[in-house]
């Protein structure tokens, strides 16, 4: 099992700019995929996006496309989204998640990950 902190959410201005990050520990963190994904209220958790075990591939789902970037850092057991452009529509709790199986495999559904971090609330204003 992994244990996951989340950090960095928080209110911020439509078109501005924030990271938030994502601690784990428990589980060898470098062999599996990590996800990003939010939730609005009254609606289903939504797919931002993934990283392989490696960093060197990365998705995105396609309202965050463009503006969104995931990274990770491997020494320091941690995944990072940098939010850019940031809009209204994306207040929602954002989550990140480890993958179920080793390596990079299916990515985009909530069944593909099995340990979640706490949610972390984004607030955009207009």
């Amino acid at each position: 099992q992994v244990q996951l902190v989340e950090s960095g959410g928080g209110l911020v201005q439509a078109g501005g700019s924030l990271r938030l990050s994502c601690a784990a520990s428990g589980r060898a963190f470098s062999s599996y995929t990590m996800g990003w994904f939010r939730q609005a209220p009254g609606k289903e958790r939504e797919f931002v996006g993934a990283i392989s075990p490696s960093g060197g591939i990365t998705v995105y789902g396609a309202s965050v496309k463009g503006r969104f970037t995931i990274s990770r850092d491997n020494a320091k057991n941690t995944v990072y989204l940098q939010m850019s452009n940031i809009k209204p529509e994306d207040t929602a709790v954002y989550y990140c998640a480890v993958g179920r199986v080793l390596g990079w495999t299916s990515y985009s559904r909530v069944a593909d990950y099995d340990d979640w971090g706490q949610g972390n609330q984004v607030t955009v204003s207009s």
